[in-house]
């Protein structure tokens, strides 16, 4: 496990506690980086790989599905949202899993959010 698991282990931790009611912060927040893609993600996403998968080729230009993939993630996080509002939060358990096994389908999902698959 590196360093950049456990702070996103810590601050989803922080989401689980304070997402029970209407509100879930981690989905709001994910439903942000989908539409503003802010360049720190980027990095957290790459630290949080960092040695989980084979050198993949990023480049810089890829606008093909980008639009697809960012509406794709939007309104699954809306649906997500939606679903948070009973009184389990489900967003940061699927956030465990992701920060702790690292799927291998989530590190090209966010590359092509942006724009870099």
């Amino acid at each position: 496990m590196n360093l950049t698991q456990i702070k996103c282990l810590f601050i989803f931790a922080i989401f689980a506690i304070i997402g029970f009611g209407p509100v879930s912060p981690g989905c709001l927040i994910g439903m942000f980086l989908t539409i503003m893609r802010p360049e720190w993600f980027w990095e957290v996403i790459s630290n949080l790989y960092a040695n989980a998968l084979p050198p993949m080729p990023v480049t810089d230009d890829n606008t093909e599905n980008v639009g697809q993939v960012r509406t794709k993630c939007f309104l699954s996080l809306v649906l997500l949202f939606i679903i948070d509002i009973a009184p389990v939060p489900v967003t940061p358990v699927i956030a465990f899993v992701i920060i702790i096994a690292r799927p291998q389908w989530f590190y090209p999902m966010v590359a092509n959010i942006y724009g870099k698959g």
